[in-house]
């Protein structure tokens, strides 16, 4: 079973996204910032993670970046899904080492179908 990691600060997209998942067969965790995320990460095997941009103590950019210097998670699949719509935001995403970005609310056959592609669940 896929586990795929929710990291937003927003108790509610955290519900969104975890019942998308879940609906799904994948096992969900969730962090509040990015550095809990990092923390969780060290005890955890997480196969995809779904990050927020604008988060307390640690932001998503900081986060991928530091996930990104963990040799056992260089590959490890990153979306960004934010509220942030320009186009620097999206390159910042893509520097720092995300996969995809996407747009608050993502849609559920959106963000399905991205699973299937990563995960091949």
């Amino acid at each position: 079973m896929a586990t795929v990691m929710v990291v937003d600060d927003s108790k509610t997209v955290r519900s969104y996204h975890g019942s998308i998942l879940k609906d799904l067969g994948v096992e969900v965790l969730e962090a509040e910032n990015g550095m809990e995320a990092l923390e969780k990460s060290l005890d955890n095997n997480v196969d995809l993670y779904l990050v927020d941009v604008n988060m307390p103590v640690m932001d998503g950019y900081s986060f991928v970046s530091e996930l990104r210097k963990q040799p056992a998670r260089r590959f490890t699949p990153v979306i960004m899904i934010t509220t942030q719509m320009e186009a620097t935001d999206k390159l910042e995403a893509f520097k720092v080492g995300a996969n995809l970005f996407e747009t608050k609310p993502i849609k559920p056959d959106a963000l399905k179908g991205y699973l299937q592609l990563l995960l091949k669940v």
